[in-house]
């Protein structure tokens, strides 16, 4: 599909691409140098310091939107290699300090200015009130709707003071939810008053703090969107700018995702639906090429064309977008990143129950976790700290035995991520403890479960390296 330059130019100015490796193709180049808004970073961009890529980059327009997914904790890019230095915003919450979670910010913060970044597509601003929710858990600071709301305040406040863009997200809150939105369209069940109480207090917190930009969510609110998920709801979106008195730009999660796709007929039908509710950035997502980025582009011309898409629409959105390419909010002093704050900040988080006597040179077990899209394969727990020290393993009863085989009369220290959720991982702990003196490490989104006869109970609130460095100084491992 042919559309004119002009109205291509306006619609690649309202998209967020992506590329593998780390530098940029030709074609990248090309389309940035025709007026695509930027490009999103993930871990296989980022060599070191991705600081050559961004300068890269910016030598084709110095304007040029670079955008991350930099969450601390679990969810990292810049160090998807060794872990973030920095524990996550369940482990901030525990801590409930403020002061701290804008601190720790804004050294990430400073980290991503370094490397050349300009959006950080964070913090995570959702009330986490499903236990078991498999896509936010340890990414959120809590189940606490006031404590949501003063640490995204916080966290906002720390990323914009060093530089760069912050983007609360994912509106309108993504914490009840128990299905994964990356492979399927969640439904949250809640009334509007609901989530007025609940969920939509911290994007107005992020909002007052002067957040530039908030990412939508690909969930269903019957009460509020209807059939649809959030990113293509003109009314979940208008109650964003209206109640939420946000006026900075509206960022879609990534349009590849499942459950967008679907709920789309594709990605180029979801970006064309997405605009017209609203929105003004259009993630595409990680698998970029330059066939998806001309095709949205295409569907966005035509769109305006058949009268799906108001011209005055995209002229806006671009108009928007444009002005995440100034700083963030300079403070007019260099801030330098600080990675020591991080172990001392997942120190304070540690929570220990129970015994840590008896637990010397133990067999350390981790349980094999399940991979979420948006963590990714970011090395974490003690494994990386013991080296030959430790066995990883999938649940089930019928393992104990060779565990204790293994451990040989060693104590054992068993770590892993929501360990109550499956009942082969509950069987697993609670065989271990009867025949053993064990110590439990939970590294995920903490439940009330509490294995019958462990010795000690330690939870972390999230993987990261600083966090797993914490506990292994608890058991004496490091």
């Amino acid at each position: 599909m042919v559309i004119d330059e002009g109205l291509r130019r306006l619609a690649l100015g309202t998209l967020l691409g992506a590329f593998p490796g780390p530098t940029a193709p030709p074609w990248a180049r090309s389309l940035l140098g025709s007026g695509l808004a930027g490009f999103t970073l993930f871990g296989g961009n980022v060599d070191g310091s991705p600081s050559a890529l961004t300068a890269s980059l910016r030598a084709v327009r110095d304007d040029v939107i670079v955008a991350i997914d930099e969450e601390g904790g679990d969810v990292t890019r810049l160090d998807h290699r060794t872990g973030s230095p920095y524990p996550g915003n369940a482990a901030l919450g525990a801590i409930d300090d403020p002061e701290l979670t804008r601190s720790i910010y804004s050294s990430i913060g400073a980290s991503l200015v370094a490397a050349g970044i300009t959006l950080d597509l964070a913090p995570v601003v959702d009330v986490n009130t499903a236990g078991d929710n498999p896509v936010i858990g340890t990414r959120s600071f809590g189940a606490s709707t006031d404590l949501v709301s003063r640490h995204a305040a916080a966290a906002v406040t720390g990323l914009q003071e060093a530089g760069v863009s912050a983007c609360a997200k994912h509106f309108p809150g993504h914490g009840a939810t128990i299905a994964d939105s990356h492979l399927a369209l969640p439904t949250v069940d809640a009334s509007i008053d609901v989530l007025r109480a609940r969920d939509l207090p911290p994007f107005a917190a992020a909002s007052r703090a002067g957040v530039r930009a908030v990412m939508t969510a690909h969930i269903r609110v019957p009460a509020l969107t209807g059939r649809d998920p959030a990113t293509f709801s003109r009314e979940a979106l208008s109650l964003l700018r209206r109640e939420q008195a946000f006026a900075g730009v509206i960022v879609t999660d990534a349009l590849e995702m499942s459950g967008a796709v679907l709920a789309a007929g594709g990605v180029p039908q979801g970006a064309v639906r997405a605009l017209a509710a609203g929105a003004d950035l259009l993630c595409l997502g990680s698998r970029g090429s330059a066939e998806l980025i001309e095709a949205v582009a295409a569907e966005i011309g035509a769109a305006t064309r058949d009268g799906r898409l108001a011209l005055g629409r995209l002229e806006e959105a671009v108009s928007r977008t444009a002005e995440l390419t100034s700083p963030g909010a300079p403070t007019g002093r260099a801030l330098s990143p600080d990675d020591r704050s991080g172990l001392v900040a997942a120190r304070r988080a540690v929570r220990v129950q129970g015994v840590l006597a008896g637990l010397e040179s133990p067999l350390v077990v981790q349980l094999a976790p399940v991979h979420s899209a948006a963590v990714g394969r970011v090395p974490w727990g003690l494994g990386p700290l013991v080296g030959d020290s430790h066995l990883e393993v999938t649940g089930g009863a019928g393992s104990a035995e060779e565990i204790l085989a293994r451990a040989a009369g060693r104590p054992i220290v068993l770590v892993g991520r929501r360990v109550h959720r499956l009942p082969e991982d509950r069987a697993l702990i609670e065989a271990l403890a009867a025949a053993t003196t064990l110590a439990v490490v939970e590294m995920g989104w903490p439940s009330s479960w509490r294995p019958i006869g462990v010795q000690a109970f330690i939870t972390t609130y999230g993987g990261s390296r600083a966090s797993s460095i914490a506990a292994a100084e608890v058991l004496g491992l490091a």
